[in-house]
């Protein structure tokens, strides 16, 4: 972990800790972290920053279970099963905190590359580049006018409608380690056609995420194609 990533887990788990006072008093903070008061008033009120063990500690442990329970009060799933998680993908400060508690709470590989697909992955790609200081790359349904070379990616699906992605080839260069992430993952498609991407460009893959997951379908699917590791913040 270099200089900026340890400053950024640091101003994270402060943003964990305020999150977490809101609701709380520092009393009742201080037993669910078994942090004492007196530093939990001063971490929250921004007159020092935790240690960087400390701090990790915040971010992997309460950072993700909070995350977790903030993002469930925030998703609505209608009676067909259909997931509304606009509430977190147009909220850019809450993915922001997102960030360090998936990068520091799963076993992925640092990224050269963070992937999606356009449109509701971008921002939580965005959020995650912007953490590990790296590119972020979108593949999107149709051919940009401009760009001569793409990594194309197709796929038949069980309706009969074939489902296409591309990406510019010089998004991604080989033996670059690549997070392939999405908001939402129900039965993996769009992400098998990432990995098929990233597969293609002759890169290594440094993990799969969602912020949701639909279900165990997906992430099972997932895994057959990858043996990097897969993971959800949470499921529904």
């Amino acid at each position: 972990m270099n200089r900026a990533e340890k400053a950024a887990l640091q101003l994270r788990a402060v943003d964990v800790l305020r999150m977490l006072k809101e609701t709380r008093t520092y009393d009742e903070l201080a037993e669910t972290t078994g942090l004492p008061a007196g530093d939990l008033n001063r971490y929250v009120n921004g007159h020092v920053l935790p240690g960087t063990d400390r701090a990790r500690e915040v971010v992997e442990e309460l950072g993700r279970e909070a995350l977790s329970e903030e993002l469930d009060a925030r998703i609505r799933v209608d009676d067909e099963g259909y997931v509304d998680n606009s509430a977190t993908v147009f909220d850019q400060p809450f993915l922001d905190l997102a960030a360090p508690v998936v990068a520091n709470g799963f076993d992925f590989e640092r990224p050269d590359v963070v992937l999606t697909a356009a449109t509701d992955g971008i921002t939580l790609a965005a959020a995650l580049a912007s953490y590990y200081g790296v590119r972020c790359a979108y593949a999107k349904k149709r051919k940009e006018t401009a760009v001569e070379e793409f990594i194309e990616a197709r796929q038949r699906l069980q309706s009969g409608i074939e489902l296409t992605y591309y990406l510019p080839a010089s998004a991604i260069d080989p033996g670059e380690s690549v997070l392939v992430v999405d908001d939402l993952i129900r039965s993996g498609e769009t992400q098998e056609l990432l990995l098929d991407i990233v597969h293609t460009a002759e890169a290594d893959v440094a993990g799969v995420f969602a912020l949701i997951a639909a279900g165990e379908d997906g992430i099972q699917r997932a895994r057959e194609h990858t043996d990097a590791p897969v993971g959800a913040l949470t499921t529904v």
